[in-house]
């Protein structure tokens, strides 16, 4: 997948990630000691969606746009549309965050966050934006080596991991990174496109066993093309199980109002 984000930001998958992030983030800090944060792929933090990548694809207008403007939209929902109004004024979306942005503003002052971005551009982009911010580190660097190499020891920690998928390798690097962060209990948030079913329940069967955790397909459309993005998926492994009705109600109401027959499932891995 030739993935620029630039032009997928706040589009149905951002939506599903996003919100399902700030949830797992609020229950994660609103109880127990510091939290350290790493995200693998972090981006730039912050897109345009006046831009000219975002009004070519015209997905951020058949997703946030439609979130914005729902009556009907859940309650799950409710953190995203918070900080997505918090960043613009008036009626239209014009800038719309990523998960550093989010990430920086749910921290508590004893957490911490540690973003990646590989490509020099969007790293400067992502520095630029999170300046001067407490506890809050960027590297120009490989995500998933520094995920290995910079998880704590001990303490309570989360690795989001969301990748271009640019690359061929990157369903065996997420496994390997899952695999190679050694710090006992820690929480992992996967996003993967779904394009085909062979290619993601291969990817769930190799994944090691790190206790019970959540899995959510969010189906656009049936799964009968593998060279089309159908949807989104996400795995939290583990837990905490107790979130399976928010990701369920996020899920239902993506697929269900911006997705074309689709269907979105929520089951324990």
């Amino acid at each position: 997948m030739n993935y620029r984000h630039a032009f997928h930001a706040g589009n149905f998958a951002d939506l599903v990630k996003h919100a399902a992030l700030l949830q797992l983030l609020g229950r994660m800090t609103s109880e127990g000691g510091p939290l350290t944060i790493i995200d693998t792929h972090a981006g730039r933090g912050l897109y345009d969606l006046a831009g000219p990548e975002a009004r070519k694809s015209g997905e951020a207008a058949a997703g946030i746009g439609p979130l914005m403007a729902a009556l009907d939209a859940p309650a799950a929902f409710k953190p995203l549309t918070k900080a997505v109004g918090g960043l613009n004024s008036g009626v239209e979306v014009r800038r719309y965050p990523g998960s550093p942005w989010l990430i920086a503003e749910a921290l508590r002052p004893a957490d911490s966050y540690l973003g990646c971005e590989l490509r020099a551009n969007e790293h400067a982009a992502l520095r630029d934006l999170l300046k001067g911010r407490r506890n809050v580190e960027t590297l120009c660097a490989d995500g998933y080596e520094t995920a290995m190499s910079r998880a704590p020891k001990a303490g309570r920690l989360l690795v989001l991991i969301d990748p271009p998928f640019e690359q061929s390798d990157d369903y065996r690097r997420i496994v390997e990174t899952v695999r190679g962060v050694r710090t006992p209990g820690a929480t992992f948030l996967v996003w993967l496109p779904l394009k085909d079913l062979e290619t993601f329940d291969a990817f769930l069967r190799d994944l090691p066993d790190r206790t019970v955790g959540l899995v959510v397909e969010a189906r656009m459309r049936p799964l009968s093309d593998p060279m089309k993005m159908n949807g989104c998926a996400l795995a939290l492994i583990p837990g905490p199980l107790d979130l399976e009705p928010s990701l369920q109600a996020i899920g239902d109401w993506t697929t269900g109002t911006l997705g074309e027959g689709g269907v979105a499932k929520v089951y324990r891995l």
